[in-house]
C-alpha cells in the first residue's frame, strides 16, 4: 500500500468505518463542506512579522502570502539542482527558528516495542547517511492556470509553475531510525509532525502540520534529511531536520520535524483527507484522493519575454513526472499548430526532472510557446486539466506568450 492514492482512499474508508483516529468528525465535516464548494482559504500569519527568513529578491521570487514561488527565468543556467537561494518556499504559517543543539526527534506510539525514543541531530549524524536527488512539489503547483487558462474558479495559493524544486538531500533513512526505536511488526502507520506554528483555517485549529505514511513507504525510501545541496538544512526548508518522501506530494515531506508517531491502528489527519483531495462536480461529496504529482513542463523564461526578431534563440526548460523519467518533450512556438522535438541538454540524476532545449529564430510579432512532456510510461500532458475546486494537480500544457521585436 505504498501508492499514495490507494493509501489515502483506504484511510478515508477506515475513518468513515470508525477504524482510524486523529481528527474529529465534526471538524472534518466542516472543512470538507468548505472544500467541496471551493471556499477553504489559506491561513494568514498571526502578525505582520516576516513568515520567511531568507531574502526574497524580486528577480528570483513571486511572493504569495506565506509562500515564495521560484521565477522560472531565475533557473536558466543554474544547473540541475535548484540553488537554495532560489528554491521555492511553502509555509502553512511561518518559518520557526529552531536551535539545532537543543532539538531532538521523539519517536513514540503504540507501534513501538517500548518507551518513546529520542534522537538528537548528533545521533542522526552518527547513523549511516545517504544522499539522494529528489523533487519536492506542492500539490497546488500550477493552480493559477485553472483560472487564467481554463476560466475556472479555484481556491488556494495562486501558484504558477514555480512551486517545485530539485535538490540533493542528505540524511538517514527513516527505516534506520524506526528500527532503532523498536518498531513493532504490527505497526501500520507512521505520522511525522512539524514544529511550525499550529495551522488555523475555517475557524478550526488543526494543530501542527502532519501527514501519515504507511509503514511500507516509511521503510522504503523515506529520508530524514539534515543537509540540502551539501549545506546544513536552511531554516525555510526545514532546519534542522525534515522528512523527504520521494514521489509523493510535497506536503508529505514534513519540514521542521519534531515528532513521529508510530501506530498499530490507522491514522488520519486533515492533510491526507480534507486538503489533499479532489472536490468538484466530477467527484464524490467526500472528495477523491489523488495520485502522486502529475507530469509538467516549464520554460526557463518569464511570460511576456521580448526576443530579437530573426536572431538565433535557444529556448530552455525542464519537464518532470512523479511516475518516472521523461521520455521526450515536444515544443510549439506557434500556439500548438506545429511541434518539434526538444533536445535533452543535460543528464537526469535519479530522474528528478529533465532539462531540454530547442533552437528557434522568431519572426517579428507575438508568439505563444507550449511545451508538452511524455514520460516513459506514456503519460502525456493534456490540453485541459481536470477541474477540481481546490485547484490541485494542474497538468495541462501551459501557454506562454512572448514577443519578437525588430
Amino acid at each position: 500500500m505504498n501508492a499514495e492514492s490507494a493509501y489515502d482512499e483506504r484511510r478515508l474508508q477506515d475513518w468513515i468505518a470508525g477504524r482510524a483516529r486523529g481528527f474529529s468528525r465534526r471538524d472534518l465535516l466542516k472543512l470538507s463542506a468548505l472544500a467541496s464548494v471551493g471556499t477553504l482559504l489559506e491561513a494568514s500569519p498571526a502578525s505582520a512579522a516576516p513568515t520567511i527568513v531568507k531574502p526574497l529578491p524580486d528577480d528570483l521570487f513571486t511572493i504569495l502570502g506565506t509562500n515564495a514561488e521560484t521565477k522560472w527565468a531565475a533557473l536558466r543556467g543554474q544547473g540541475y539542482h535548484v540553488p537554495i537561494d532560489r528554491f521555492f518556499v511553502r509555509n502553512h504559517t511561518s518559518t520557526p527558528i529552531i536551535d539545532a543543539d537543543s532539538w531532538s526527534l521523539e519517536i513514540s506510539g503504540d507501534g513501538l516495542c517500548g518507551d518513546p525514543a529520542h534522537f538528537t541531530l548528533a545521533d542522526l549524524r552518527r547513523l549511516p547517511a545517504e544522499t539522494h536527488t529528489v523533487t519536492v512539489e506542492c500539490a497546488g503547483n500550477g493552480r493559477s492556470y485553472f483560472g487564467s487558462q481554463q476560466g475556472q474558479s479555484v481556491s488556494g495559493t495562486a501558484w504558477g509553475l514555480g512551486a517545485v524544486g530539485v535538490a540533493r538531500w542528505r540524511g538517514v533513512r527513516l527505516s534506520t531510525v524506526l528500527r532503532r526505536a523498536g518498531l513493532r511488526r504490527d505497526a501500520v502507520d507512521v505520522q511525522p509532525s512539524g514544529l511550525d506554528p499550529n495551522y488555523v483555517t475555517g475557524g478550526v485549529d488543526l494543530g501542527p502540520v502532519r501527514r501519515p505514511l504507511p509503514v511500507g513507504k516509511a521503510l522504503d525510501d523515506v529520508l530524514l534529511a539534515y543537509e540540502m545541496n551539501g549545506e546544513p538544512l536552511p531554516a525555510d526548508h526545514g532546519h534542522p531536520v525534515r522528512v523527504i518522501v520521494p514521489h509523493w506530494i510535497g506536503i508529505a515531506s514534513i519540514k521542521w520535524v519534531g515528532g513521529i508517531e508510530v501506530s498499530t491502528e490507522p491514522l488520519f489527519s486533515p492533510w491526507n483527507t480534507t486538503f489533499y483531495r479532489l472536490f468538484g462536480p466530477d467527484f464524490p461529496t467526500e472528495g477523491r484522493p489523488f495520485d502522486e504529482q502529475m507530469i509538467k513542463s516549464a520554460f526557463e523564461l518569464a511570460p511576456g519575454t521580448v526576443f530579437a526578431a530573426g536572431a538565433p534563440t535557444r529556448l530552455t526548460g525542464r519537464s518532470w513526472s512523479a511516475n518516472g523519467p521523461i521520455q521526450h518533450v515536444d515544443v510549439s512556438t506557434d500556439g500548438g499548430t506545429t511541434w518539434r522535438r526538444a533536445r535533452r541538454s543535460a543528464p537526469s540524476p535519479e530522474a528528478a526532472w529533465q532539462q531540454w532545449e530547442l533552437d528557434w529564430e522568431p519572426a517579428s510579432g507575438a508568439h505563444e510557446l507550449l511545451a508538452r512532456a511524455t514520460d516513459v510510461h506514456g503519460n502525456t500532458q493534456p490540453d485541459v486539466a481536470r477541474y477540481n475546486t481546490l485547484g490541485y494537480l494542474f497538468d495541462a500544457v501551459v501557454r506562454v506568450p512572448v514577443t519578437a521585436a525588430p
